[in-house]
């Protein structure tokens, strides 16, 4: 089976990481901070970062503030993906994106599972899609998830997929 790679642009994209946590702090946050230096040293710019509880009302207001600031072309999210009750970061993202990209839960699954995690992948939620002309990212909230989620799927193809918003 052949499979066709896309040529990675080297656009730079301006990023929002947004990080979902009752329990971390910007001090704590070491996976909103990897995302942070992931995107920088892959050529990105974030032009802004938040951390917010895990509220659906600010999980909102921190996403649609990225999409109403001109700058940012990305919104990168991580945490509040798992499956207790106070984890709502997928059911308030969800309704509230124009395009879903199926594949990057599928795929983030897959590769969690032989890469990573094995069974307990069942667990693993991500999402990601279009809202408002921005791409989305969401992810679960450790840093084994941001650290494969941007490598395997994010990075290679941010800025493709910031092309394909903007067409």
């Amino acid at each position: 089976m052949s499979v066709t790679l896309h040529k990675k642009e080297n656009n730079k994209v301006h990023c929002k990481v947004i990080t979902i946590s009752d329990t971390r702090t910007e001090e704590t946050d070491k996976s909103g901070q990897l995302m942070m230096d992931k995107l920088a040293k892959d050529g990105h710019e974030v032009v802004s970062y938040q951390l917010v509880a895990d509220d659906q009302e600010q999980i909102t207001e921190a996403i649609l503030a990225g999409c109403s600031d001109p700058q940012v072309q990305a919104i990168l999210l991580n945490g509040g993906t798992g499956i207790s009750k106070r984890d709502i970061t997928i059911e308030t993202i969800k309704p509230m994106l124009d395009k879903e990209l199926v594949g990057f839960g599928e795929i983030f699954r897959s590769l969690s599972y032989y890469e990573d995690i094995g069974s307990a992948a069942i667990l693993s939620r991500a999402i990601a899609g279009v809202m408002k002309g921005r791409a989305v990212f969401a992810t679960p909230g450790s840093s084994g998830a941001v650290k494969l989620a941007l490598e395997r799927l994010i990075l290679p193809e941010l800025s493709h997929v910031i092309t394909e918003v903007n067409k």
